[in-house]
């Protein structure tokens, strides 16, 4: 086998947060209280500007999770449903898409790995024409609502654990393997393979691949996947939209952020 590219998706594949990016659908349903945007607001406003190391983020999880807690699966995953197309469309980098069809003509296989939720991650994945996707699963109750808790968290090293279980099962040699990322939280997952590549990195990811000598690129140049590729994707999935409302908090905080900041100015 030729072997595989493994991507990162968010400012990695497309030109922003995906989860971030759907704050303001879940805003308008009602689902986020001012007062847990406000809560909000300075752990992403961190996270926007200067990134988020492993804790910060650990912390972030955990009281989005709290948060979402009740909130019902397929609710939240039909609002996924009316504007996945409309939110990710416009912000795909066209250098990702031109690196997918360089990778398939030499046999590769392309997939992509992102602490975003299945929802997400796994629609977009297809509608790429990317060939798997491994993403974050949220558990849900007996009455189909979040439990607070994750089944799998497609971040850091866990993402480095599940490629090296898809080399397992599919004879992959991950010297023969490629991987893309713009994160310093990525670093496992570049160091397995052959072919580390950083993209758009974060200042820490820059500094090592400096040190390492690791070619970085620079990807910029965001197109509508609706004018590129002729199919929309398929329904998502209901696997993990728990973590889709997490973003969308923090979303949601940063705009009226911006706002308030826009006003005083």
């Amino acid at each position: 086998m030729a072997g595989a590219a493994f991507f990162d998706l968010d400012k990695t594949i497309i030109a922003k947060s995906s989860v971030l990016a759907f704050g303001k659908p879940f805003y308008r349903e009602g689902l986020l209280s001012r007062s847990a945007i406000v809560k909000s607001i300075y752990a992403q406003v961190v996270f926007m500007l200067v990134g988020a190391d492993e804790e910060k983020m650990e912390k972030i999880r955990e009281s989005m999770l709290s948060l979402t807690k009740g909130w019902n699966q397929e609710h939240i995953a039909s609002i996924v449903r009316e504007t996945l197309d409309d939110i990710i469309s416009p912000i795909v980098f066209a250098e990702a898409l031109e690196l997918f069809a360089e990778h398939h003509a030499a046999g590769r296989r392309v997939i992509i790995v992102s602490s975003s939720p299945a929802e997400v991650v796994e629609p977009l994945a297809e509608y790429l024409g990317a060939d798997e996707a491994i993403a974050t699963r949220a558990r849900v109750d007996e009455a189909g609502n979040y439990s607070g808790e994750l089944a799998f968290y497609a971040y850091g090293p866990h993402k480095a654990e599940a490629i090296i279980e898809v080399a397992a099962r599919d004879g992959l040699d991950l010297a023969d393997c490629y991987a893309y990322s713009d994160s310093i939280t990525d670093l496992p997952m570049l160091d397995l393979v052959g072919h580390p590549v950083p993209v758009n990195a974060d200042r820490e990811l820059a500094r090592v691949s400096k040190e390492r000598g690791w070619e970085v690129r620079t990807f910029q140049r965001p197109v509508r996947l609706r004018d590129r590729l002729p199919n929309p994707p398929r329904t998502p999935t209901l696997a993990a939209v728990g973590v889709l409302a997490v973003g969308a908090v923090g979303a949601a905080g940063f705009a009226l952020w911006r706002r308030g900041v826009g006003a005083r100015a």
